[in-house]
C-alpha cells in the first residue's frame, strides 16, 4: 500500500508543478496584460483533484489518520482554482486579478500542505 500511496503523491506533485509552472511561465505576460490560462494549468488542477481524492481514500484504507479539516480547506481552494481556470480557459487574455488569484491560491494550497502539521 505504501508504494501505491507514494505513486499518487508523485502524481499529485506533478499536478501541482503543472498548475504552478503554467502560472509562473505567464507572469511576464501577466504584467503586460496578455496572460492566459493554459491547458497545462487545467490538467494540473484536475490531476491534483483526482490524486488528492485518491490519496485521502488510500490513507484511510491504510488506517492512517487524515486531517479532514485540512483536506476540506485544500479541496475548497482547489475547487475555486479549477472553476476559474475551467471557465476562463478559452479566453485570449485573462484578467490580471483572476490570474494572480489562481497563482496565490495555488501557493496557499502548497503552504497548507507542507506547513500544517
Amino acid at each position: 500500500m505504501d508504494v501505491l500511496i507514494n505513486v499518487f503523491v508523485a502524481l499529485h506533485i506533478i499536478g501541482i508543478a503543472s498548475l504552478l509552472g503554467g502560472f509562473l511561465t505567464q507572469m511576464k505576460a501577466m504584467g503586460t496584460g496578455t496572460a492566459r490560462f493554459s491547458p497545462a494549468m487545467l490538467h494540473g488542477a484536475l490531476t491534483m483533484l483526482v490524486t488528492g481524492v485518491a490519496l485521502v481514500g488510500l490513507n484511510q484504507a491504510d488506517d492512517q489518520s487524515v486531517n479532514n479539516l485540512k483536506v476540506g480547506i485544500k479541496l475548497a481552494i482547489l475547487v475555486v482554482i479549477l472553476g476559474i481556470v475551467y471557465v476562463k480557459r478559452d479566453e485570449e487574455r485573462a484578467d490580471k486579478g483572476l490570474f494572480a488569484a489562481v497563482g496565490g491560491l495555488t501557493m496557499a494550497n502548497i503552504f497548507i500542505a507542507t506547513l500544517w502539521t
